[in-house]
């Protein structure tokens, strides 16, 4: 979700569908007596779908048997009132009538018909089926005939196809995407229109996204998690290397091979770095999902780089392995007030599993400040590596809690002595407490020798 004005809409989708080449050829009907053309009245209301034309109710019987929506007795029934009956209802009008199909459920119908009947195809691919929608377009799944390979096509709908903003931003995505060559990104292969459909032809990727991981596992193992950081990481370092940021980098946006390699996809709001005009145009709005967005997206600020992304991806590694997302709110306002105010809750205190060392990465990729982030993803992606082979981290640390120390002075004695503060039972004292052990034992001594010798 971003904060410009798009529609969220999937059911509004009119993208193109092949035609049923199967279908059987129209069967000839007499014309009957007081026979209409115009809309049916069905209870009272016109019903748009009742002005069919016979290739629709051709192809509709095999259509709502395909999606489930009738019964093949149901479907036969009102077949053979169409013969009985000496009037001029269509399928389309007794599906309706007898409550089977809604107005509703018909015209969507409709739609995909007049895509497929006006020849909208795609020259060179042949349309297997519907992969998903979204708000801003539909994916198919189509073979490639040149090179008889399964390729992936995300067309965008016709209601924008008369918005040239939204037809500049569909074309930024497939040139933005033809540049990066990197196996952890989803390649780009074609872009161009077929009537007035606009088309991105990309890789298509077989498998499931880490969304639909968390939501299957509630939430995923370090070692799991941490193989997919790397290699969303390494993706990261080649958009950024070739200019790019990504700016919507959140779990559904990561793609699983069976394999278990990561595709980095949808490049729908990536910006060149580089791009100061398109930075001034969307000065002070936000752009990006509430949910994983980065305090800079949030107050629009013009100078968005890799850091972004790595807040984008530290988000979605807090909710890999905890299972919630660091900020929830009742908006996406709400949402977002955390993401610059609220402090972050401690990783393990979600998941008690996860090591120290893991909680230090995400906590620093999630920063509220560029400053305390990673710099780049090459810094990131080192420390990740060193952490899957537990070596000391190279820019993560450990916070010291300054507070935890207090100085006590002791009544019949004007040494100071340094003491530890107890800490939470998740909190562990750690390189703190061996400081105190030492700097006592060290006063402890001077004391000794003190009244030894003095």
């Amino acid at each position: 979700m971003t904060s410009s004005p798009l529609p969220t809409n999937p059911d509004d989708d009119d993208s193109p569908i092949l035609a049923d080449s199967d279908a059987p050829a129209p069967k000839p009907k007499k014309p009957l007596p007081g026979s209409t053309k115009g809309p049916k009245e069905i209870n009272g209301a016109a019903s748009q779908a009742g002005s069919t034309t016979g290739g629709f109710d051709t192809v509709l019987g095999k259509i709502v048997l395909a999606s489930g929506l009738v019964t093949e007795d149901e479907l036969e029934r009102c077949r053979v009132q169409i013969t009985a009956d000496e009037n001029d209802l269509t399928l389309s009008d007794l599906l309706i009538e007898h409550n089977l199909l809604t107005d509703r459920q018909m015209n969507r119908l409709r739609k995909e018909f007049d895509a497929r009947k006006s020849g909208q195809k795609i020259h060179g691919y042949t349309i297997k089926k519907k992969l998903g929608a979204g708000a801003m377009a539909t994916v198919f799944l189509a073979e490639q005939l040149s090179l008889h390979r399964l390729v992936a096509i995300k067309v965008l709908p016709t209601k924008f196809s008369r918005d040239q903003n939204f037809i500049d931003r569909f074309y930024k995505e497939g040139r933005a995407a033809a540049k990066l060559n990197h196996p952890n990104i989803v390649q780009a292969y074609d872009v161009g229109h077929s009537g007035e459909h606009h088309y991105f032809v990309m890789e298509y990727v077989e498998g499931d996204t880490v969304y639909e991981r968390i939501q299957q596992l509630k939430r995923l193992n370090e070692k799991d998690a941490v193989d997919i950081l790397i290699q969303s990481a390494k993706a990261l370092h080649h958009a950024h290397q070739m200019g790019f940021v990504h700016r919507d980098i959140k779990p559904k946006n990561l793609m699983l091979t069976p394999s278990g390699q990561v595709k980095v996809a949808d490049l729908g709001l990536a910006r060149n770095i580089e791009d100061t005009e398109a930075a001034q145009a969307e000065k002070g709005r936000a752009y990006g999902t509430p949910f994983y967005i980065s305090p800079e997206q949030i107050r629009g600020e013009l100078d968005i780089g890799p850091p972004a992304d790595i807040y984008g991806l530290g988000a979605t590694a807090y909710h890999m392995v905890t299972g919630h997302v660091p900020f929830s709110g009742k908006n996406p306002s709400d949402v977002m007030r955390q993401h610059l105010k609220t402090e972050l809750r401690p990783p393990d205190q979600l998941n008690p599993a996860l090591s120290a060392e893991f909680c230090q990465v995400i906590e620093m990729m999630l920063a509220k400040s560029r400053a305390d982030r990673y710099r780049s993803a090459a810094d990131l992606l080192e420390d990740l590596q060193r952490l899957a082979a537990e070596r000391e981290l190279t820019f993560a640390k450990p916070k010291i809690d300054l507070a935890g120390l207090v100085v006590e002075v002791d009544q019949a004695d004007t040494q100071p002595i340094l003491r530890a503060k107890q800490k939470s039972e998740n909190g562990g004292l750690g390189g703190v407490l061996i400081a105190s052990i030492v700097i006592n034992v060290l006063l402890l001594i001077g004391l000794v020798a003190t009244v030894a010798f003095g």
